[in-house]
């Protein structure tokens, strides 16, 4: 059920971040926040899934939970009559995959998965969502040709200014991503820690 739950706020935060991406003249810094938000949100919970079983794999299976229900909510936007490019599915998946890399790599050490592993998810997320960033419609230019007669004013599009915030949306997020998410990755151990006290603490009522 947790899973699900967490699953699903990653999938909120994804639209909100859509939204700046696609009808502000913000998109580098939007993308900077992004980044962030979905590599905190990956590494925690990923590496509580990971420490809680013990099975490397599971961060895959949690970022591919988190995947699944992004494009479902893609179709949503979509058949609600967006563009199909308005909300952009990120790749959680690889950054992922290297979390599972470091924690079977180093025979499940949890110290080096914390080091190790938040810091690999912080500098890869970045690098694959700008790639894949690449691949797809213009955000502005889409938001421009495509009507919104539903749309409040403040939300109409205005020209990018690129540069306004840092010429490198890539570099600035990997930077702050790899720091912070070693603490996400130091959080996500403790809280199966924390998960297991809970436990032993009902076990005795049993």
């Amino acid at each position: 059920m947790f899973i699900i739950v967490v699953a699903v706020n990653g999938t909120l935060l994804t639209i909100n971040a859509g939204d700046y991406i696609f009808y502000t003249d913000w998109a580098w810094t939007s993308f900077v926040v992004f980044s962030i938000s979905q590599t905190l949100m990956l590494t925690v919970g990923a590496v509580y899934y990971l420490t809680f079983t013990g099975v490397p794999g599971t961060a895959t299976y949690y970022a591919l939970i988190i995947t699944v229900y992004t494009w479902v909510a893609k179709g949503a936007w979509f058949a609600l009559g967006y563009p199909y490019d308005f909300i952009v599915v990120p790749i959680w998946l690889p950054s992922a995959m290297l979390l599972d890399l470091a924690y079977w790599a180093t025979k499940r050490n949890k110290h080096s998965l914390i080091l190790f592993g938040g810091v690999l998810v912080g500098l890869s997320l970045p690098l694959f969502n700008m790639v894949n960033l690449l691949t797809i419609a213009d955000p502005l230019e889409t938001a421009f040709k495509y009507p919104r007669p539903t749309l409040p004013p403040y939300m109409t599009p205005i020209e990018p200014q690129v540069g306004k915030f840092y010429n490198s949306p890539v570099a600035l997020g990997a930077g702050a991503g790899a720091v912070l998410a070693v603490t996400m990755a130091a959080l996500g151990c403790k809280l199966t820690t924390w998960t297991y006290r809970w436990m032993a603490a009902w076990s005795k009522w049993d």
